[in-house]
């Protein structure tokens, strides 16, 4: 781009000036480095004020939430607390924020970082971390950093997220807190406890430790409809040929411990050593109904359908999935800093571990298909968009007869994935005075070493030696939205299958092709250095430089092939199915430079303005990049394929940031800020047809009539506006002067282009906000705020009225605190006030169809904090 090779120059003329122009040497100070004074303050004022002046020194474009603001909201993870910031949308899990998406950019688009540290993603299929799994409550600081420099790692488009833990030295001080809340969900009349230490221990002027431990209970429930296969018959009836009805009961642990070590070994030289850990525990029963039908409905209308067995089969399915899933992350770093003769340096060596573990599972399925004339008729009711309603209209009595249904399978999955990475980095910068101003010349190099990888053992029973229904195993009903009984019960269904499990009968093929066709490893070395300079002059700070990313990559997994009863191998007519793997390693290398510039400049002591110039890159995730190919064959000869690309680029975006901000008290902020971005090589998972090109049906050798490979594609932009307003309005006279104010909206324009089609980039949300409305007095401190985010496009499918999309979603939450003394604190949190519902569905043609609705109800906290 034209643009992107001005700035290339630009930035190398401002290195060469800046360097020849330097002479005495003189040590300065990162406005962005300003020391923490108070470990805890108690007041909203205060909190807002802490996170306004982090804002306000630092020489990026960036948000900032504190440690206090995160404590004193009723946020249940790190997800959840950085949703508060400009831009952030939040996807949720169950109810739970999990990803964050920024500027509307999928969460795989991000860069997370706890301590320095790059934070790898427990989950196999994304680079994206589940922010879920850490607890809030150990985060001293969140920054969420949008303009990138050239001492930072190039590969995010989003935002890098940097979360970060207690200091040792942050007070002069002794600190030690002690918390106990216990929590109540209305859906699952259930009760949960939750519990954290943190302390903050000096031992000497050398020598101090900070850290803590956290736990938390979840207990909660789930209400769910998921609908599929929408279609119109020629009579106009619009109907789905599956719903599905199904009820969650989650119980959720999640564990964190942090420690930090620092020691000033001398004057000169400070030492470190950070850890963090986190397990996130997800023990899950679902129980589900499940109605499929194979004919159209009979009759009915836009808002319901009649069905009949007589016109087709209609397939009933009742089961019970008893999972138990565990994320782990760990993060360790020491390292430290030295001061010598007018020099900075700074050095590291981390490690970094995260994992997904599925295990001590059991997915049971009874079902039974009801196909003669009056043997079943159903009615759906469409009415209410968000939740069809069912009823029986023939054949009851077989319906909701537990001995009707008989088992068909069961399914064991043992699953493990692991992602770790080994990280040395060092810094060096020296300080130059001049007439006009100081300059700072940094340069360093950083080594990372991943290695990312997959392995799935998955055990299919399809028979039984004997008889075994829904009626040995049948429990009872929780669910709030329609009838589904009878339903397994989960302590009989799992007491069963673990009595009897020599009498199940194993599926060999199927179990061979499960446990193979999705395993891979991914060895990522990526070796970065860079140079560049930091000018500062009256109100004037400009930085730039380039960063130089040398990527080596090597995949391995299974080339896998299909072939069904029928096809021919080797001359000979296979009597069964058969499936081939054949090992597949590739490796490929890539080197990208990577400008940026930024400024920045004090218009006055209270308006701040600030612009970015960057260039950045995202590199494709671990399962694009895996040579799996899936080939299925028919009896017929055709084959339908889903491959991988190891070839791929990875996403490559300049980007261009400016804001304005208005500091126009102590305790408050007026700004807005434009952003633009054109990313190239966007990655899409392309279908082609056995006659398009550039494949012709043939790719990597193997013949295919349809296949899906994921491509470097079309170009997609992404450009908005984001403002920001907090105050607190002591100038008012009392007892107005206690109000707090704070409201933060982003519009987003992202699209792409894919084909012929112009889509929204998946998780876009046009607009989001977050508004907060305070009152602080004396003692008391009340907070409600509210949390929007506009409808967004989830998942591309074959047609633009089959795209999935995410309906716009808005939270009230209310806290409310009172301070019994100095040290003692009691607190109540209320969450989802208004019961806000998570609903996805296809827009049309006509009227929007619903693919999945669930409800959560609400959730209050009570709670004590001391402070010692």
């Amino acid at each position: 781009m034209n643009m992107q090779t001005q700035l290339s120059a630009a930035v190398a003329a401002a290195l060469g000036a800046l360097i020849a122009s330097g002479a005495a040497a003189q040590s300065s100070t990162d406005r962005s480095d300003t020391r923490i004074e108070e470990v805890l303050v108690h007041g909203q004022r205060d909190m807002m004020r802490s996170a306004i002046d982090r804002q306000r020194e630092s020489d990026r474009i960036m948000s900032v939430i504190t440690r206090d603001a995160i404590g004193n909201l009723p946020d249940q993870n790190v997800a959840e607390s950085v949703r508060r910031l400009p831009g952030v949308n939040v996807l949720n899990d169950q109810g739970e924020g999990r990803f964050i998406a920024v500027r509307g950019l999928d969460p795989s688009l991000n860069a997370s970082n706890v301590n320095g540290v790059r934070v790898p993603s427990p989950e196999a299929d994304t680079r994206a971390v589940a922010l879920d799994v850490i607890a809030s409550e150990l985060v001293e600081s969140i920054e969420v950093v949008k303009t990138l420099t050239p001492d930072m790692d190039a590969d995010t488009i989003g935002a890098s997220i940097q979360i970060n833990t207690m200091r040792a030295f942050e007070a002069e001080d002794r600190f030690f807190s002690v918390k106990a809340e216990q929590s109540y969900n209305d859906l699952s009349d259930a009760y949960s406890p939750k519990g954290s230490v943190e302390f903050l221990f000096p031992i000497n002027d050398r020598l101090g430790i900070a850290g803590g431990v956290s736990y938390q209970e979840r207990e909660f429930s789930t209400d769910n409809i998921e609908s599929e296969g929408w279609d119109v018959t020629d009579d106009g009836v619009l109907y789905a040929d599956t719903v599905e009805y199904r009820d969650y009961d989650v119980l959720r642990e999640r564990t964190s411990a942090s420690l930090t070590v620092d020691f000033k070994a001398t004057e000169s030289t400070t030492l470190y050593a950070r850890m963090m850990y986190s397990l996130f525990e997800d023990t899950e029963s679902r129980r589900r109904l499940v109605l499929e039908m194979d004919g159209e409905p009979r009759s009915g209308s836009a808002t319901s359908a009649s069905f009949l067995s007589d016109d087709g089969e209609i397939v009933a399915e009742r089961e019970q999935k008893d999972r138990y899933e565990a994320q782990e992350i760990q993060t360790y770093a020491i390292g430290g800093e030295t001061l010598f003769d007018n020099w900075e340096l700074d050095y590291s060596v981390s490690y970094a571990y995260a994992e997904e573990h599925e295990k001590d599972t059991f997915e049971t399925l009874f079902a039974t298909g009801f196909e003669d004339p009056g043997a079943l008729g159903i009615d759906f009711d469409y009415s209410n968009d968000e939740q069809p309603r069912y009823g029986i209209s023939q054949g009851a009595d077989a319906f909701f007869d537990p001995t009707t249904y008989e088992f068909d399978v069961v399914e064991i999955p043992d699953g493990l994935s692991k992602d770790e990475e080994i990280t040395w980095q060092f810094n060096a910068a020296r300080n130059f005075r001049m007439d006009s101003g100081t300059l700072q010349i940094k340069f360093g190099s950083k080594v990372r070493q991943r290695t990312k990888e997959r392995e799935t053992l998955l055990q299919v029973f399809d028979d039984f030696d004997g008889d075994y229904t829904l009626a040995d195993v049948t429990g009872q009903q929780s669910f709030g939205l329609a009838a589904i009984d009878p339903v397994p019960s989960l302590g009989a269904v799992r007491n069963f299958n673990i009595a009897n499990l020599d009498r199940f009968i194993l599926n060999d093929f199927d179990t061979r092709l499960e446990s193979n066709i999705e395993n891979f490893s991914v060895d990522e070395d990526i070796l970065a250095g860079y140079l560049m300079a930091r000018w500062e002059s009256g109100p004037l700070t400009v930085i730039g430089g380039v960063r130089v990313e040398r990527t080596d990559n090597t995949v391995r997994a299974n080339l896998t092939e299909i072939l069904g009863e029928g096809s021919v191998l080797n001359g000979v007519t296979l009597e069964e199915d058969q499936v081939n793997f054949t090992p597949s390693e590739e490796s490929n290398s890539y080197t990208d430079w990577l400008p940026s510039l930024s400024a920045r400049y004090d218009l006055r002591n209270d308006v701040v303005l600030r612009a970015g110039f960057f260039n950045s890159l995202v590199r494709p995730g671990p399962e694009q990049l895996a040579p799996i190919f899936i080939i299925e064959e028919s009896e017929g000869g055709g084959r339908e394929g889903e491959f991988g690309n190891p070839g791929l680029k990875p996403y490559k975006a300049f980007n261009v940031d400016a804001s304005v901000e208005w500091y126009f008290s102590e305790n408050g902020v007026l700004s807005g800020g434009l952003f633009y971005k054109e990313i190239d090589d966007f990655i899409v998972n392309a279908r082609f047809e056995t006659d398009e090109p550039p494949f012709n049906g043939v790719y990597n050798g193997i013949p295919f009539d349809e296949g899906i490979i994921p491509l470097n594609g079309d170009e997609a932009t992404v450009q908005g506006v984001e403002f920001n307003y907090q105050h607190a309005l002591t100038q008012l006279p009392a007892p107005f002067n206690g109000l707090l104010l704070g409201l933060n909206y982003t519009y987003t324009d992202a699209e792409g282009d894919i084909g012929e089609r112009t889509i929204p980039l998946p998780a876009a949300a046009e607009q989001t906000y977050n508004a907060m409305l305070g009152y602080e007095s004396g003692p008391l401190s009340v907070r409600l705020t509210a949390a929007y985010r506009d409808e967004y496009l989830d998942e591309l499918e074959g047609s633009p009225e089959e795209d999935r999309y995410v309906r716009d979603h808005l939270q009230v939450d209310l806290t409310a605190n009172y301070d019994v003394s100095e040290k003692i604190r009691v607190y109540s949190q209320f969450l989802n006030l208004t019961d806000e519902p998570f609903v996805a569905f296809q827009r049309g043609p006509g009227a929007s169809r619903l693919l999945q609705y669930e409800e959560y109800s609400w959730t209050v906290r009570l709670g004590i904090q001391v402070r010692l």
